[in-house]
């Protein structure tokens, strides 16, 4: 019993590794950091609540301060998702509320950071009027998938199943 414990344990983690189907981007959505639709199959759905933060991890300050605030709460979701089993190279759909759309350009700079692979989530980037609590200018919901079967290597999607039965 505890080899297959074990077995079940090892592709669950490689899965956390690869993480999603990630569909080709164009240079416009690259340039955004959004992937245009992210494709799973079986995993684990880890839905993440909205995250913000006037202070960071040190408990320092950070009341309005956009770029404090981007990188504490990318901290938080990837924490989240590490006590998940997975981390922030998991997560496959984010909805991004700011407060200032001039921040819009920053944000998306900032994500590229956080996603090095390129593999970015689909994405939605809102700018609202205010949060519940004064001080605070960005707040992320995301969703991300643990463990699951779909991957670059592994395609699920139609599209790159095509695709690589034509570079055969």
């Amino acid at each position: 019993m505890s080899r297959i414990a074990a077995l079940l344990f090892a592709l669950l983690v490689s899965g956390a590794a690869h993480g999603a189907e990630y569909m080709e981007k164009t240079p416009y959505q690259l340039s955004r950091a959004f992937s245009p639709g992210v494709v799973t199959s079986g995993g684990m759905p880890v839905w993440v609540a909205g995250q913000t933060a006037t202070q960071d991890s040190q408990g320092n300050n950070i009341a309005n301060n956009f770029e404090a605030q981007v990188k504490q709460v990318f901290s938080q979701i990837d924490g989240i998702m590490k006590r998940a089993g997975g981390s922030l190279d998991n997560i496959v759909s984010m909805t991004v509320f700011i407060k200032e759309s001039r921040y819009g350009d920053r944000f998306v700079e900032m994500r590229k950071d956080f996603f090095q692979n390129r593999n970015y989530p689909g994405s939605a980037l809102i700018t609202v009027t205010n949060f519940a609590r004064p001080g605070i200018e960005i707040e992320i919901q995301a969703v991300g998938v643990v463990g699951d079967a779909c991957s670059s290597d592994n395609p699920c999607s139609a599209e790159a199943k095509a695709k690589k039965t034509q570079n055969k």
